[in-house]
Order: structure tokens, then C-alpha cells, then sequence
């Protein structure tokens, strides 16, 4: 193996390890609902002057089948993705996505004062918080 290889195949061990520590950390450290639905959409935060956004990935899921609930510096993010109903009538050969009820729960930066906007677009739900 040349010298590039292995330090190559290194690096790649090396940053696997660190996202098992993550996420290792992740389940360890973070608060969990008693009764934590089914999987957790990934998500990502930016915090301005004024606001925090979050972005949720839920493609698939419907406005009807979402409920947000903010309180102090927590965000709480509810629904259900329901499967399609080609997948219900034929036969299923994979089935990576997931599906069913999710919960995603998600410290804020900051104490948050109120939901100024939320939008579902592009499989993924954009909320617009006014920060206190």
C-alpha cells in the first residue's frame, strides 16, 4: 500500500470514530420525550441578530401531518410520514427512507420569543423564530 493509502484509509477511520462519538454523545446528552416517536429528521440551525432559523428535512410529509411547539429554548418538531401508497400495494425490495410518526426535539441557542414564520417547501420545513 503506498504512504497516500494509508494515510487516506487513517483519515477515514479517524473521522468515522469521530462521528460514533458524536453521535454517541448526541444520544447520551440529549433530553428525550418518554414515549420518543419513530426516527428523527435532520436538521440544521443559523442564528442572526434577531432571529434563529431552523431547517428541518421532512420530505414527504404534508402541513396537515406537522405540529411545532416552541417553548423557552426548545423547539419541538411532531408529524407523520405516511407511506406511499404504491409501496402498500406492491412488493418492497428496499425501504431506506423512513416512515411513520417522527419527534424531533432540538435545543435553541438562545430563549426564543415567537414562531414569526414557517414554511414547507423543497422537503423541508423552514422556521423563521424572533429571538427575545
Amino acid at each position: 500500500m503506498t504512504r497516500r493509502r494509508i494515510e487516506g484509509r487513517m483519515w477515514s477511520e479517524a473521522l468515522q470514530v469521530l462521528e460514533r462519538a458524536e453521535r454517541l454523545q448526541r444520544a447520551f446528552f440529549e433530553p428525550r420525550a418518554r414515549n420518543v416517536r419513530g426516527w428523527k429528521p435532520p436538521a440544521d440551525i443559523y442564528e442572526t441578530d434577531e432571529h434563529v432559523w431552523a431547517v428541518i428535512a421532512l420530505p414527504g410529509v404534508q402541513p396537515e401531518g406537522l405540529k411545532v411547539t416552541l417553548r423557552a429554548n426548545w423547539l419541538d418538531i411532531r408529524g407523520t410520514r405516511p407511506l406511499p401508497v404504491e409501496a402498500r400495494r406492491g412488493a418492497i425490495h428496499r425501504l431506506e427512507l423512513p416512515y411513520g410518526e417522527f419527534e424531533r426535539r432540538l435545543e435553541l441557542p438562545c430563549h426564543v420569543f415567537e414562531l414569526e414564520g414557517q414554511r414547507l417547501a423543497d422537503g423541508c420545513l423552514y422556521l423563521k423564530l424572533r429571538k427575545s
